[in-house]
């Protein structure tokens, strides 16, 4: 299979919904069929999530791009994200920020993420094992935050985790079905925007949903 005609058609298709080139000129940079499994890799480009094991998928690229866009990074911002999964949108992230702090709380995943990341040269990411605290608050403040999994809510840990001016994207909503929102940190109210429909597998753990 020709993965970089697959990937650039699916930049064209991208390109009719996100206006940011730079989202996609780092969606054309990373090879999306690297971090699925090897039975799903003629699929890697189709505009749809797959799923990468142990409950767990890597998300619909419209999907991605959109949250992606809705940072607003410039290249001098520090991420977290919420759900390293296989490591696709943290590669992403990394072509657009400074730095980008990863977390996940399955071991396996985590560590062959950590593994894929290294072998395509990316410095500017760490992969961490989830603690029971969600997020990252060791390294905060950040400038943005992306969730790849669904909350109850907004989660108020994570809000604490930015600067004013952050911006987080998050699906919130049921174990099944979310909406997905932006969040802008202000100092007295935080400014929220709805960004449409979503599902993701449920975020667990503390401020988000027990297992």
């Amino acid at each position: 299979m020709n993965f970089e005609a697959a990937r650039a058609g699916l930049i064209k298709h991208l390109a009719t919904e996100i206006r940011d080139k730079r989202v996609l000129k780092a969606m054309s940079r990373v090879p999306r069929e690297r971090f699925v499994p090897l039975g799903e890799r003629h699929s890697a480009y189709e505009d749809m999530p797959l799923p990468i094991g142990f409950g767990q998928t890597i998300s619909q690229p419209y999907i991605i791009a959109l949250m992606t866009e809705s940072l607003e990074l410039t290249g001098e911002e520090k991420v977290l994200e919420i759900g390293s999964g296989s490591g696709y949108q943290s590669a992403i992230l990394a072509e657009l920020a400074r730095l980008v702090i990863t977390v996940e709380r399955l071991p396996t995943l985590a560590k062959e993420a950590k593994s894929l990341l290294g072998s395509l040269g990316y410095k500017n990411i760490e992969v961490h094992l989830a603690e029971p605290t969600l997020g990252w608050p060791s390294e905060a403040p950040y400038d943005a935050i992306i969730v790849t999994a669904g909350a109850p809510k907004i989660p108020d840990a994570l809000l604490e985790q930015l600067v004013i001016g952050g911006r987080l994207v998050v699906p919130v909503g049921s174990r099944y079905e979310q909406e997905l929102y932006k969040i802008t940190k202000g100092r007295k109210k935080n400014v929220v925007q709805s960004l449409g429909g979503c599902r993701f597998v449920p975020l667990i753990g503390e401020d988000a949903w027990e297992k």
